[in-house]
């Protein structure tokens, strides 16, 4: 295990800058393994020792691995002048270390993963990696077959050609209901790729990325620590 300094290890979990731990330690507040810090700088394994704040022992996790369902007008940031953020949404011993795995559209809903974890961040947004990602969405206008077909070739946009997309239809008519999954996620990626053959997106919403799915039994704004399982599963995307 990494051993770190203490005044690190405190600031990283929420307890203020290293200069406000500072004093908590001269305060007398800080106990390791039972005993109270003199030294700020002290070195220690925050896996294995028993770090207590005014006598409450912490539970310290290098990683975090948040699941939250993204409400609309909410933007997919770590700070923002004008609007609410993502993180702004998290306990603060959370906000304070985590970063969005991609963006979604501020008024798009959904999936969205939050960690503190680079690497796996990365691995899940490289394009080599072609992680897929599924939304379901209302189409304001009739989706067809000749739309699926499309998809599955590639849509020329201005800009670029995507990937072949796997398109869904769930329902068709002057609103229809369909699912989309693609392998980018380049500014407004869907709703230019609708909108390509005419067609206006009126609800998106992400299901899925990779084999993490969305849990259905958090609302919109609600979140929760991935499982084991499927921390297992996203990792196995790495290998």
């Amino acid at each position: 295990m990494k051993r770190e300094r203490l005044d690190k290890v405190l600031a990283n979990m929420g307890f203020g800058t290293r200069k406000e731990v500072k004093q908590l330690v001269k305060q007398g507040r800080i106990t390791v393994d039972g005993t109270t810090a003199t030294d700020p700088g002290m070195h220690v394994i925050p896996e294995e020792q028993e770090i207590s704040v005014d006598d409450e022992p912490l539970t310290y996790k290098r990683w975090i691995y948040v699941m939250l369902n993204k409400p609309p007008g909410v933007i997919s940031a770590t700070e923002d002048a004008r609007h609410e953020t993502v993180v702004d949404l998290l306990p603060y011993e959370w906000a304070t270390k985590v970063h969005p795995v991609g963006r979604l559209d501020i008024d798009t809903e959904g999936l969205l993963l939050l960690t503190n974890d680079g690497q796996l961040s990365h691995n899940l947004l490289s394009p080599k990696k072609k992680v897929d990602k599924e939304y379901f969405a209302r189409i304001e206008g009739r989706v067809t077959e000749q739309h699926v077909q499309a998809f599955a070739k590639g849509v020329e946009l201005e800009d670029f050609t995507t990937l072949p997309a796997r398109l869904e239809i769930l329902s068709s008519g002057d609103v229809s209901e369909i699912k989309v999954t693609i392998m980018e996620g380049k500014f407004h990626q869907v709703k230019r790729m609708f909108a390509a053959f005419g067609l206006q997106v009126i609800y998106l919403k992400r299901i899925r990325m990779g084999s993490l799915h969305l849990d259905e039994s958090l609302e919109p704004g609600e979140y929760r620590e991935l499982t084991e399982e499927e921390l297992d599963a996203l990792r196995g995307r790495e290998r």
